[in-house]
């Protein structure tokens, strides 16, 4: 017969003190754990939030970003003429040509020079991205040589204040306003009016990328295809959420590493702690354990109450430390892309903490096998005998 799960509760219980120093080891190994995967987790966020639904890129064929990729106006001009592209109220089509450079500017706090990607745009930049909105100041004019700048780059850059001029390639450029863009990676950028930014950076003529809105998404896959097919101008289309996805390229998977690495380093650690526990419970239990095995419970079942303590142990830990996780959730930090500098935020998504829980009870597993192991095989007449 089994033991009721009660008793492993009330066994916890009872020797609080022991349990809540456990409890408190393994949630200070899960809280670092989760905090690293939702730094991964949230500068995944950031790039997919800066595409948006229904819109694609176009690069220049065999370009794996927009600071690889130039082709001429005529070929962008070639794409937004295709039925295929989604058109306005007024029957201009919904594409935005963009040019995309990298500059070092000072930081806020250090004086350090960082790079920062600066975007030129036209007024349809707006249109195709919602989520982009002035918070301060107004948009730049048409033709002059005026930025708007991200809400995270004014925040780490200096000289990015409203009325502040900065050089840009040996051109100045007027702050005219503060843009926000829901998290995503544009907030750590510097736009500016297309034209202008053509002149400064000696680009007239060319594209780094169109940003478009297609009539039907579906159509992307054959769309891609007759782009890549063209010997006049050679392009590729790539929806837009995958394209800034891509731009993680192996970090994400880095960062997600690098918590795997500590927390299995950490873990080691806490696991030994979890078994020290779990022999001192054994230990002070020895003549409960023989009057247990006297009533007739199988060696089976001790076994079982035993590691339940310990995996109930841990997932207590491990909802502590899940707890203890959100209090960085929204901290901003920032890492090196193909753009530049990016800013983000810490993320605790659920399956960070899923990983969190299911790796805290993965602890508790290794930590309590061996005591409950060693509980079961007590001899019943000698265990008895002890106390």
């Amino acid at each position: 017969m089994a033991l009721p799960i009660t008793y492993s509760v009330r066994s916890l219980g009872v020797r609080w003190k022991s349990t809540l120093l456990a409890t408190i080891g393994i949630g200070l190994v899960v809280a670092v754990f989760v905090g690293l995967l939702s730094l991964a987790s949230g500068f995944h966020l950031a790039l997919r939030a800066s595409g948006s639904a229904g819109n694609a890129i176009v690069l220049e064929k065999g370009a794996m970003s927009e600071l690889g990729s130039s082709f001429s106006k005529a070929a962008g001009d070639w794409v937004a003429d295709d039925p295929r592209i989604a058109r306005g109220d007024d029957g201009s089509p919904l594409v935005s040509p963009e040019l995309v450079a990298v500059v070092a500017l000072p930081k806020r706090s250090d004086a350090e020079l960082t790079n920062l990607g600066v975007r030129g745009v036209t007024p349809a930049a707006f249109h195709l991205r919602r989520g982009v909105t002035i918070v301060g100041g107004r948009r730049p004019q048409a033709g002059l040589f005026e930025t708007i700048v991200g809400r995270q780059a004014q925040k780490r850059i200096r000289g990015l204040d409203i009325g502040s001029r900065i050089s840009l390639m040996k051109r100045e450029f007027e702050v005219v306003g503060v843009f926000s863009a829901e998290g995503s990676s544009f907030e750590s950028e510097i736009w500016g009016d297309f034209d202008a930014m053509a002149s400064a950076f000696n680009r007239a003529g060319t594209e780094n990328s169109l940003t478009v809105r297609l009539v039907d998404p579906t159509l992307l896959p054959a769309f891609d295809r007759d782009l890549e097919a063209s010997l006049q101008y050679p392009l590729t289309m790539t929806d837009e959420r995958e394209y800034y996805e891509g731009q993680a390229g192996p970090l994400i998977g880095l960062l997600r590493g690098l918590a795997a690495f500590v927390g299995v380093v950490m873990g080691i650690g806490a696991i030994f702690a979890a078994m020290n526990t779990m022999y001192a419970i054994v230990a002070n239990r020895t003549r409960e354990v023989g009057t247990l095995r006297a009533l007739g419970f199988p060696r089976i079942a001790v076994l079982i109450a035993f590691m339940l303590e310990g995996v109930l142990l841990a997932i207590a830990g491990g909802a502590l430390g899940c707890l203890l996780s959100f209090l960085i959730s929204g901290m901003s930090a920032s890492t090196t892309a193909s753009m530049g500098e990016i800013s983000f935020a810490f993320r605790v998504t659920p399956a960070d903490q899923g990983y969190g829980l299911l790796f805290a009870a993965t602890m508790g597993i290794l930590g309590s096998i061996l005591p409950a192991a060693r509980a079961a095989q007590l001899p019943i007449v000698s265990a008895l005998r002890q106390g």
